[in-house]
């Protein structure tokens, strides 16, 4: 018997659904026109006015945002209300070190704990769970909107935050942990660890686990599955739209439900702009329609994937989104974290690096590395080896003071970076992200 958190919405018919996105789109075009100015101009320069948006079928009228408006509006740019109605920031880094800050009112954060909320309970989660929250709690929208979903669901909740796993396993156990979220990578390296331990999945309480953050493959999840002796769970969400819960897998374990009476979901073509019917695969782009401090209206999230509305086992009616199949910009993750390679150029170049260099991401023990080899000049090529060691890390504390992750840096000698006749191959994923 399937349990849900708000049955009213998470199995309203499609037409219910239609008339409530209608009805929260109107009046959030009307709110982001009177009161954002950078979008209000997005507007009048394509020649549409709050009155020409009369229900959601007429939503593809408007312009669309993307993570470059977002670095050109920051901080305040895309604010939709007075500061004082704030009462949280969360962030995610930006392309070249911008980092995109979202705003929350009170309102914002009980409906977004509500869509987490949602997912714990799809899960299987209820008030005689124990969740444990390992996602990273901070800037990062992981850990709070986990947590605040688990209050909600009334489970007894562990802030524990990410790493120190030997911590992570001992309170799982004292504590009898019956759920954990956090990223699919973590997970994996935590079911590592047990079995260093010689500590079996029969001998701790986990039923499921709610992943996301980062690409991960179904191998993945029945590595996890088999290692923590669970059923793991995707959850989806971007910084710029609220956080994870944006969608959400059921236990039918077959694409995310998006809550999309919070969130209008749009496939279109990444070249064109033109969207596409149901089924076809191209880029995803949400609509927030009831954000209140932050509201983006066709934000272009970049992931490629598929909506699908086809009849779901667990009794939900909201449409599905597969995983994401890749993107349509250059952006990597990892380790949870947004990465941009322009981000690595423009420090490389600060520090006095030549532009040639090369970065290599590959997956360790279920861990992303990041490698990054730089093209010394000349000059700094007759420097001694412990010359060399000392500005290899150097440079790696800078680039993690950008990133937020530690990588490897090589400085290697002039012209050994193979050179290219097109467009310079800088990144080398080496993570096997397909079956």
């Amino acid at each position: 018997m399937a349990n849900y958190y708000q049955p009213q919405f998470e199995c309203a018919s499609h037409e219910e659904i239609r008339a409530i996105q209608s009805e929260k789109l109107v009046k959030q075009v009307k709110h982001v026109y009177e009161n954002v100015k950078y979008y209000r101009d997005l507007m009048d320069e394509k020649g549409v006015t709050p009155d020409d948006i009369k229900s959601i079928d007429d939503l593809h009228k408007l312009p669309f945002l993307s993570k470059a408006d977002l670095r050109d509006a920051y901080p305040y740019g895309l604010l939709a209300t007075d500061l004082k109605n704030c009462v949280r920031i969360h962030s995610t880094s930006g392309t070249t070190g911008r980092r995109v800050v979202a705003f929350y009112t009170q309102n914002d954060i009980d409906l977004w704990e509500d869509c987490c909320a949602r997912a714990i309970v799809a899960a299987g989660g209820t008030k005689e769970d124990v969740c444990q929250v390992a996602y990273g709690y901070g800037l990062f929208t992981g850990g709070s909107g986990l947590h605040g979903g688990s209050h909600k669901v009334g489970s007894l909740t562990l802030p524990m935050s990410s790493g120190n796993t030997e911590r992570q396993i001992q309170f799982m156990r004292d504590l009898h942990a019956t759920i954990i979220c956090c990223t699919p990578s973590y997970a994996a390296y935590i079911g590592e660890t047990l079995k260093e331990m010689g500590i079996s999945p029969d001998e701790i309480d986990l039923k499921a686990g709610i992943f996301g953050a980062e690409p991960w493959t179904e191998a993945m999840r029945r590595d996890i599955e088999k290692s923590l002796g669970i059923k793991a769970y995707d959850i989806y969400g971007l910084t710029e739209t609220s956080g994870p819960g944006v969608a959400f897998e059921c236990e039918a374990q077959t694409g995310m439900h998006i809550n999309e009476d919070h969130f209008f979901a749009e496939i279109i073509d990444p070249e064109t702009g033109e969207v596409l019917p149901e089924g076809e695969k191209g880029e995803l782009v949400f609509t927030s329609l009831d954000k209140e401090a932050f509201p983006l209206l066709r934000y272009r999230t970049r992931d490629i994937c598929i909506l699908s509305r086809e009849k779901c086992p667990c009794g939900r009616t909201l449409v599905k989104m597969c995983k994401p199949m890749g993107r349509s910009d250059d952006m990597l993750i990892i380790r949870g974290v947004n990465v941009f390679p322009s981000q690595i150029e423009t420090v490389l170049l600060n520090e006095g690096y030549s532009p040639n260099y090369l970065i290599e991401v590959d997956r360790d023990r279920n861990t992303d590395t990041l490698d990054v080899s730089v093209e010394l000049t000349p000059e700094q090529f007759s420097d001694t080896v412990k010359e060399i060691s000392a500005k290899e890390k150097a440079l790696a504390a800078a680039i993690k003071t950008m990133l937020g992750i530690n990588p490897k840096v090589h400085l290697v000698a002039p012209k050994t970076i193979t050179r290219s006749e097109g467009k310079a191959v800088r990144v080398i994923d080496k993570r096997k992200l397909h079956d």
